[in-house]
């Protein structure tokens, strides 16, 4: 298994700035082709990638009558495309322009019989409006950097999940935003949101319903690298001002979102705990002051005996029976 430094590494922005830019956009042009093939669904939840043990995947794209799947593998610094006929492809995730990479994967595609559009040009990057296939500037893969991002990605959403399992009502999956390039997962009260005057239909949709959500940056300018974030929207009075927890979080009045320093995870002596504590108070401030229906949102489940027994067992709150 992991030691904690291993699985919660290092993870200094300036250290790998230049590959981040770069996998920002090699995501996007995988992200774009989901975006363009699957059936849109509420809060655009069908463009968002899944983590995995071993980086990132599209999970099914639907093409005439059968499908594909891109996986980014960071531990072998490769990328998969998989169809469910023929052959799968690889290609060598290295430092080379987005343009190659843009050329070369829609090449991939063509070959399994793939043929697609996309916009060509970067969302959610300010100041970029360089098309892919233009794009010889960020060129830098840093295989290491990228393996610790990922590890820290996959300690990040083992604790989403967790924290996903306490919430009944509806919630998001835990997924990979590859516009924004963030984790997220989101809760949701039930009930309607304001409509945002002169908002995009993206934004309109995505924040059609009163949320809690909350997520994982891997650089943030705001925290000097990576970042844990929770917001609420529409923000309840005194969202701000709420008192959460662990003491090292704090409101970025900027953004107008709580902030956890990824640092302050990993040197923490229990960081799983030390997250989910951040998770819960921030989502506690959104639904206490919201008015948010928490009996009805958070029922416990119905949990088999078994699996009840099993459980107490790993909690050590029951002990183990002596063989007869």
């Amino acid at each position: 298994m992991d030691t904690l430094d291993e699985a919660w590494p290092p993870l200094p922005l300036e250290a790998w700035q230049d590959t981040y830019a770069t996998l920002h956009r090699y995501t996007q042009v995988v992200g774009k082709v989901k975006l363009a093939l699957t059936p849109p669904q509420n809060h655009w939840w069908n463009v968002a990638f899944r983590v995995t043990a071993r980086g990132l995947t599209t999970g099914l794209i639907p093409y005439g009558n059968g499908a594909f799947e891109v996986e980014f593998d960071f531990r072998a610094h490769e990328l998969h495309v998989h169809a469910n006929r023929g052959p799968s492809r690889v290609m060598a995730l290295e430092p080379r322009p987005v343009a190659e990479f843009y050329r070369d994967f829609m090449a991939t595609l063509r070959s399994l019989g793939i043929e697609v559009r996309i916009w060509e040009q970067p969302v959610e990057i300010p100041d970029d409006t360089t098309p892919f296939g233009e794009d010889f500037r960020h060129a830098s893969y840093d295989g290491e950097a990228v393996e610790r991002w990922w590890r820290a990605q996959l300690q990040a959403t083992l604790v989403f999940e967790a924290f996903r399992a306490r919430f009944t009502g509806k919630c998001s999956p835990v997924h990979f935003f590859w516009g924004s390039f963030d984790l997220a997962v989101t809760r949701f009260s039930g009930r309607p949101a304001p409509e945002r005057p002169g908002a995009d239909p993206i934004t309109q949709e995505a924040y059609r319903e009163e949320v809690s959500s909350a997520g994982f940056w891997p650089g943030l300018q705001a925290t000097g690298g990576a970042a844990f974030y929770s917001y609420a929207a529409p923000e309840p009075e005194g969202f701000a001002r709420a008192s959460v927890r662990p003491a090292e979080a704090r409101y970025d009045a900027d953004i107008k979102e709580f902030l956890l320093a990824y640092d302050d995870v990993r040197r923490a002596e229990d960081p799983r705990a030390y997250l989910l504590d951040f998770l819960q108070s921030t989502y506690e401030a959104c639904a206490d002051l919201g008015g948010w229906e928490r009996d009805r949102l958070e029922r416990p489940l119905i949990v088999p005996e078994s699996r009840r027994a099993a459980r107490a067992v790993e909690e050590g709150t029951l002990a183990e029976q002596p063989s007869p």
